[in-house]
C-alpha cells in the first residue's frame, strides 16, 4: 500500500474555522475560535486519512510573482480581521508544539508550496490528500492527489472530496481547464476578475466546447451568446491575466524534505499545555498524557490526625502569610461554597511547601476547624482566599484589614471576564496547569496553595497598573460592607406581596380580553410568532419587519406602532404586567426567609465598569419608569420602630463628566446651582433662560445624559422622535455650548485605541477590545465604552466609597441602624427611630464627601414607612 501524505493549506483552514464557528476567547482574551476550528478539521482528516506524513502550508506574506505582476488585484484583498490575525501565530506554536511540520516561503503563496509538494509526491507513488477552502487549487488534483475542501457549519464539518474524475463529473473540466474557468468567470473571493458579463454557466459551456481560453478567442466569432463573444474579444487582457492569477505553480523551488513532514505522536505535553491554555476542555481526551507535572503537588499532605492539625494550625498563625479555603462535605465536588452543606474541612497554605488539606473528620470537628481558621486570620499579616464575602457566611474573619481576596485582585487586573477560578489565576499567575480529574484533596491543596502564592503576582500587577489604592482602600473594604449588607437583609410585607400580584392578576385579564376583542380572537399574545401574525396579516398593521422566522415584534417595532394602534400599547402594557409579576410579584416570594427578610447578594466582580450588581433576587432592576411598578417598593418595609431613609445622588455621572472634562460651563452651571436641563437647553436651542418650555427642557436632558453614554445622532433621534438632522444639530450644538466635553470625550477615546483601555479617577481599568475590532459596529461599541466608562466607573467608585463610610460609621456607633440596599446611585437604610437624625446627618456627610470634584456632590433624602414613601 502507497504512503500517504496530508497537505494542509494553513491560512485557508484558519479563515474558514474563524467565518465558521462563533467567536470563542479564553481567560487572556485570546480569541481562540479559528485555532478551534483549525484543530477540529485536522483531527477529522487525520483520524480518517491515517497518514505517514503530515505538512502544514503557510504564506508568508511576502510578494510573489502573481502578487508583483498584477498588484492591482491581488493587492486588493481585505485585510485580515484583527480576532483572526491574532490567531495565526497561536496555530503555529501549537502545531510546532505537536511536532507537525510547517512550511512558508518567501516568494510563494501557500498554494504554490502545496501545488509543488502534491505534484513531488504524486511522482514518488504517494496518495496525497490537499486541504483547502479554496477551490482554486482543485486544478491540482489526479488519481493519486485529492482535494478536500471542508465546511464548518454550525460547528460540524463536512469534507467535499475531489479526485479529476470527481472534479469533471461537478464542474464538466478537467483539473487543467478549471484554471480556464476560472479565468473566464473570475473569483470575487481571490480577487480574480474574470471576464466581464461572463457567469459561471457561460464560462462552463465555453470550455467545455473549446477546453481552453486560447482555443476559444481563436474562435470568438463563434461564441454563444454575442455577448460573450463581445466580451472575450474586448477583454482578452483580462482573461489571459486571470488565468495567470489563478493558476498555481507546481514547479516551485520549494525547501521541503520529507523526512521532516513525518507524523509522530502529536499528543506531546507540550501540546497539552497549549490546549490547556486555550482552554479546550472538550479535545484534552485525545491526550494520553497527563500535565506536566508541577512539583508543588509533591508538597500536598492530607491531615486526618488531630495532634498534626493542632500543630499545623499553630505554625500557621506565625506565618506571614497564609492562603485557605473552606469546602464542603468530601461527598460533594470541591470546593463549594453555596448553600449550608456540612462543613467537609480546610484548605491551608502558609509556605512554598507547607500546603495541606485538613478534614472535619471523627475528632477533627468543623467548629474547630472553622474557629482556628479565624484565629489564623487575626494572626498572620495577610490572610487570602478566593471569594472571601462567600466564605464568612461560615466564619468571621477576624482582622479584615489583613485580608485579601484572590478573585477581587484578578476582577480588578481583567474585568471583562466571566469568572475567576483558582485553575485560571494558577495558569495565569503561577504557570501552572492543573488536571481536571484529580483526588478531591488535591483540588483543596491547589486553591489553598493558589490564594498564597497568588498574592504577591497579583499585588505587583495590582501596582504596576496603579490600582492597589482602589484595591485596598476601595474594593477590599467594600467585601465586609457588602456581607453585612447581605446579613441584614431587607424586610417584605408577605401579605402585600401577595394582594399586589393579585391585583396585577387581575389588570391582566383585562388587558387579555382587550386585546382579543380588538383580534377578534384568542391567541397566545407571549408567542411572537402569532401575535406577528395577528398584528400584521389579519388586522394589516403598517410598519411591521419581517424576519426569517416571522414579523418581528420586538419592544422597538412596537413602540413605534403604538400612539397609532391602541391594541399595540396594550399589549406593551400586557408585557410590562406580566413581567412584573412573573418576576416581582410572585418571583420575590421565593427569595423571602424565616426572618421574613430577602438576604439577596451584591456582587464586585461581575460588571466591567465598577458597578455593584444584585442578585437572588436582582433589587436593583425594580421598575421606576411606570406607576404600577414603582408600587412594588411599597412592600419593602423596616423594621417595627424603624424607618427607611433613602438617600439618592442628584446627577452624579453629569457632575463626575463636568469635572472629567474641565468644562468652564458646566462646572459654573453646577456651582451656581442651576437647573442643569434648563439652562442646556437655553444654550443648546438659544431661547432665554426663562422662556424655555418643558419640552425643550426634557430634550435637553436626553440630550445632557446621552452624551454621557456616548449616544449618536441616531440614537437621539429615536429618543426624542426627531429628525437624525435635527438629532446631530442638537449634538453639534451642545458640544458648541460645552467644547471641554467634546475634547474629554475624543481624548478619551484616542487613549482608548493607543493604549487599550480607559481609566476612572481612581484608577479603575476598563480594556476596551472592541475598538480594534475589524467590524464597524463593533468598534463603534468600543467608542461608546470609552466615553462612558470612565464615568460610570467614577460614579461606581464613588458610592462605592460613600458606602464604607457610612457602615463603617453606622458600626463604629454601635447603631442600630444599618444600610440594606444600594441601587447604583442610591442607599436605602432601616434607621432606629431614635438614630434617625444622626443618621441623615452620617448619610448626607459620607456621601456628599466622598470624592472632591470640581463641583459639589448633592443627594436628595427623603423618608418613609415604606420603600415607595421614602423614594
Amino acid at each position: 500500500m502507497a504512503e500517504k501524505i496530508v497537505l494542509i493549506d494553513g491560512h485557508s483552514i484558519l479563515n474558514r474555522a474563524f467565518y465558521g464557528l462563533p467567536d470563542l476567547t479564553n481567560s487572556e482574551g485570546l480569541h481562540t475560535n479559528a485555532v478551534y476550528g483549525f484543530l477540529n478539521i485536522m483531527f477529522k482528516i487525520l483520524d480518517e486519512e491515517a497518514p505517514e506524513y503530515l505538512t502544514v502550508a503557510f504564506d508568508v506574506h511576502a510578494p510573489t510573482f502573481r502578487h508583483e505582476m498584477y498588484a492591482d488585484y491581488k493587492g486588493t484583498r481585505k485585510p485580515m480581521a484583527e480576532e483572526l490575525r491574532q490567531q495565526v501565530p497561536v496555530i503555529k506554536d501549537v502545531l510546532k508544539a505537536m511536532g507537525i511540520n510547517i512550511i512558508e516561503q518567501a516568494g510563494l503563496e501557500a498554494d504554490d508550496l502545496l501545488g509543488t509538494i502534491s505534484k513531488r509526491c504524486g511522482r514518488q507513488g504517494m496518495d496525497v490528500s490537499v486541504i483547502s477552502g479554496d477551490r482554486d487549487l482543485l486544478q491540482l488534483a489526479t488519481k493519486r492527489v485529492k482535494i478536500r475542501i471542508p465546511k464548518t457549519k454550525q460547528g460540524r464539518t463536512e469534507i467535499e472530496d475531489y479526485y479529476a474524475e470527481d472534479v469533471k463529473e461537478r464542474y464538466q473540466v478537467t483539473p487543467e481547464e478549471f484554471i480556464d474557468l476560472k479565468a473566464l468567470m473570475g473569483d470575487a473571493s481571490d480577487n480574480i476578475p474574470g471576464v466581464p458579463s461572463i457567469g459561471e454557466k457561460t464560462a462552463t459551456k465555453i470550455i467545455t466546447e473549446y477546453h481552453s481560453i486560447e482555443n476559444a478567442y481563436e474562435h470568438v466569432e463563434e461564441l454563444k451568446p454575442p455577448r460573450a463573444a463581445k466580451a472575450l474579444k474586448e477583454h482578452w487582457d483580462m482573461a489571459v491575466m486571470s488565468r495567470k492569477l489563478a493558476k498555481i505553480n507546481v514547479d516551485a523551488g520549494v525547501a521541503f524534505r520529507l523526512d521532516e513532514a513525518k507524523l509522530g505522536n502529536v499528543f506531546t505535553e507540550e501540546a497539552y499545555g497549549w490546549f490547556q491554555r486555550l482552554q479546550f476542555k472538550n479535545l484534552l481526551g485525545r491526550f494520553d498524557v497527563k500535565a506536566p507535572s508541577n512539583s508543588v503537588e509533591d508538597c500536598f499532605r492530607e491531615i486526618a490526625s488531630p495532634e498534626e492539625a493542632g500543630k499545623i494550625l499553630a505554625e500557621a498563625k506565625k506565618a506571614a502569610l497564609a492562603g485557605a479555603v473552606i469546602f464542603k462535605d468530601t461527598k460533594n465536588t470541591l470546593p463549594l461554597f453555596a448553600g449550608q452543606a456540612d462543613i467537609g474541612g480546610i484548605g491551608l497554605c502558609y509556605g512554598a511547601d507547607k500546603i495541606f488539606c485538613i478534614r472535619a473528620d471523627g475528632d477533627i470537628t468543623a467548629e474547630y476547624l472553622l474557629r482556628e481558621l479565624k484565629e489564623v486570620s487575626g494572626s498572620v499579616q495577610t490572610f487570602s482566599m478566593f471569594d472571601i464575602k462567600e466564605s464568612m457566611q461560615y466564619f468571621t474573619v477576624a482582622e479584615p484589614s489583613a485580608c485579601f481576596d484572590v478573585t477581587i485582585a484578578a476582577y480588578l487586573l481583567n474585568p471583562l471576564k466571566n469568572d475567576y477560578t483558582y485553575e485560571d489565576v494558577a495558569r495565569e499567575q503561577l504557570g501552572l496547569l492543573l488536571e481536571d480529574k484529580v483526588e478531591d484533596h488535591v483540588k483543596v491543596c491547589y486553591e489553598a496553595y493558589t490564594a498564597y502564592a497568588s498574592v504577591e503576582p497579583l499585588r505587583q500587577k495590582l501596582k504596576e497598573t496603579q490600582m492597589e489604592h482602589l484595591f485596598t482602600d476601595i474594593e477590599m473594604p467594600l467585601v465586609f460592607t457588602l456581607y453585612d449588607m447581605e446579613q441584614n437583609g431587607v424586610r417584605i410585607e408577605a401579605e402585600a406581596l401577595k394582594f399586589y400580584g393579585e391585583q396585577l392578576g387581575i389588570k391582566i385579564e383585562e388587558l387579555e380580553k382587550e386585546i382579543y376583542e380588538a383580534a377578534g380572537e384568542e391567541f397566545n399574545i407571549n408567542s411572537p410568532k402569532q401575535l406577528g401574525v395577528i398584528l400584521f396579516d389579519k388586522m394589516g398593521l403598517k410598519g411591521g419587519k419581517k424576519t426569517k422566522t416571522g414579523y418581528s415584534t420586538a419592544a422597538d417595532v412596537l413602540d413605534k406602532l403604538a400612539p397609532d394602534y391602541p391594541v399595540v400599547a396594550q399589549i406593551l402594557e400586557y408585557r410590562q404586567l406580566t413581567k412584573l409579576k412573573s418576576t416581582y410579584a410572585d418571583g420575590l416570594s421565593n427569595y423571602i426567609s424565616g426572618d421574613g427578610r430577602i438576604h439577596g447578594k451584591f456582587n464586585q466582580t461581575i460588571t466591567a465598569t465598577g458597578r455593584i450588581s444584585s442578585t437572588e433576587p436582582n433589587l436593583q432592576n425594580i421598575p421606576v419608569r411606570m406607576e404600577l411598578g414603582r408600587l412594588i417598593r411599597k412592600v419593602f418595609i423596616p423594621e417595627d420602630g424603624y424607618v427607611f431613609i433613602d438617600a439618592d445622588y442628584s446627577q452624579i455621572e453629569l457632575r463626575v463628566l463636568a469635572h472629567c472634562s474641565g468644562d468652564e460651563q458646566l462646572i459654573n452651571a453646577y456651582k451656581e446651582q442651576k437647573d442643569i436641563h434648563r439652562i442646556t437647553a437655553s444654550q443648546v436651542f438659544h431661547v432665554p433662560f426663562g422662556e424655555v418650555t418643558d419640552l425643550q427642557r426634557r430634550n435637553a436632558k436626553a440630550v445632557n445624559f446621552g452624551i454621557v453614554y456616548g449616544i449618536s445622532s441616531f440614537g437621539l433621534s429615536q429618543d426624542l422622535s426627531i429628525t437624525r438632522k435635527e438629532a446631530a444639530k442638537y449634538i453639534d450644538d451642545y458640544f458648541k455650548t460645552y467644547p471641554g466635553i467634546k475634547l474629554f470625550l475624543d481624548d478619551t477615546v484616542a487613549h482608548a485605541k493607543e493604549m487599550g483601555y480607559v481609566v476612572t479617577l481612581f484608577g479603575r481599568r476598563r480594556p476596551v477590545p472592541e475598538l480594534s475590532s475589524s467590524n464597524f459596529m463593533q468598534r463603534s461599541f468600543g467608542e461608546r465604552v470609552a466615553m462612558n466608562s470612565p464615568i460610570q466607573g467614577t460614579a461606581a467608585d464613588i458610592i462605592k466609597i460613600a458606602m464604607i463610610g457610612v457602615n463603617r460609621r453606622l458600626k463604629e456607633k454601635h447603631m442600630r441602624s444599618r444600610l440594606v440596599l444600594q441601587v447604583h446611585d442610591e442607599l436605602l437604610i432601616e434607621a432606629y427611630g431614635p438614630e434617625l437624625e444622626e443618621v441623615k446627618a452620617i448619610l448626607k456627610d459620607e456621601m456628599e464627601h466622598a470624592a472632591s470634584l470640581e463641583v459639589p456632590l448633592e443627594i436628595d433624602m427623603h423618608t418613609g414607612d415604606n420603600w415607595y414613601e421614602a423614594k
